[in-house]
């Protein structure tokens, strides 16, 4: 037995740690992998789907303290791009590599259970890196958040075919929504986290021009002019505040590139001159949309005695481009809205009306 595990010693030192997978031959077929392979081999299983490594880089953000989650997504081929982009307590740099090793974890006292299972172990990041094409820090530092970008070729790990398609809520017992109806997607798998931990952190979900988009509105409230008067570079803000301090477009690319979002100069010039709007939180937009159903049933504003009657999708598609062309006002006046416009069919006119709020 001596002279075998010499041998085993021997053939590491040779070839080096990845290319030797057993630490000891049972006999008879057995054999005792070493911890190398056993957390490579759990790290594989651990993830089955792109929509796992949703919900994993999600928990991800919420245990770092983060209030504000924001998830690009996009995809070439069969690559699917993922970036997630948090105000959490963020990486210091020289663990930004070292966080995707087999059970490295900041989570020593706070290793965190949830509907999802236990989260702490140290092996989130890790079974991540195994299962993608890509896995690294894009953008960090202690106390600015961290930027996460991760490529999966979904040839080699599926995804659902229906990528677009939001879920349906319904109430459970306690009256408590969740996601009743729709493919178990990427949206999905977003939407679940965010009714979760909706008192916990918000998330935000589009593709990178949205996220850009909403990082710079969130950014320009957020921020102080005069504060950026003493800021030499946006590296010395949090990342979800750093588009707020481009001069230009050249600058917004430049700034949306170092946060792995890549836009055009055209996607630029339209973030910045606001055509390209904000999205609302997940939870937001899903409960809202539940919120809409029974409002509708109870005051039925198409019906009229004297037959003037527009279809309920129409007055929905109204309702939202009002509210669209509402932001540009609220922009210039410092107006918030408070929801979304109420339309009133009567005998002969059309009312719609905002409740607006003053911003501080």
């Amino acid at each position: 037995m001596a002279d075998s595990q010499e041998l085993i010693s021997f053939i590491a030192q040779m070839t080096g740690e990845a290319n030797l997978r057993v630490e000891e031959n049972l006999g008879e077929g057995f054999v005792r992998l070493r911890v190398s392979e056993a957390e490579r081999r759990q790290a594989k299983h651990d993830i089955q789907h792109v929509e796992d490594i949703v919900i994993e880089l999600l928990r991800n953000a919420r245990d770092a303290g983060a209030q504000r989650v924001y998830l690009a997504m996009g995809k070439t081929d069969a690559l699917r791009s993922l970036v997630v982009i948090d105000d959490g307590s963020g990486v210091p740099e020289d663990m930004q590599d070292r966080i995707f090793e087999a059970r490295v974890t900041s989570k020593l006292e706070s290793m965190h259970m949830d509907r999802w299972g236990v989260h702490g172990r140290g092996m989130a990041l890790f079974s991540i890196k195994e299962n993608c094409e890509e896995a690294r820090v894009v953008a960090s530092g202690a106390g600015k958040g961290t930027v996460i970008s991760v490529v999966a070729d979904t040839e080699r790990l599926p995804e659902r075919a229906d990528q677009s398609t939001w879920p349906e809520l319904a109430k459970d017992d306690a009256g408590h929504p969740y996601c009743a109806r729709g493919p178990h997607n990427l949206i999905r798998a977003a939407a679940e986290f965010a009714l979760e931990e909706h008192h916990v952190c918000e998330v935000y979900l589009g593709s990178a021009t949205e996220i850009a988009a909403t990082l710079y509105a969130e950014a320009r409230r957020s921020l102080d002019a005069s504060q950026l008067l003493f800021i030499d570079s946006e590296r010395e803000l949090p990342v979800v505040d750093r588009l707020g301090y481009a001069a230009d477009a050249a600058d917004f690319m430049r700034i949306a590139a170092s946060l792995g979002l890549e836009l055009s100069e055209r996607t630029a010039h339209r973030i910045l001159a606001g055509t390209i709007k904000p999205v609302r939180s997940v939870a937001s937009r899903l409960l809202r949309e539940r919120k809409e159903r029974p409002h509708e049933v109870a005051v039925d504003l198409t019906r009229d005695r004297r037959g003037l009657k527009i279809a309920r999708e129409d007055l929905d598609a109204f309702s939202r481009t009002l509210e669209r062309d509402f932001s540009s006002l609220a922009e210039r006046y410092f107006l918030t809205l408070a929801h979304e416009p109420t339309v009133r069919v009567s005998r002969d006119r059309i009312t719609v009306t905002f409740d607006v709020g003053k911003e501080e």
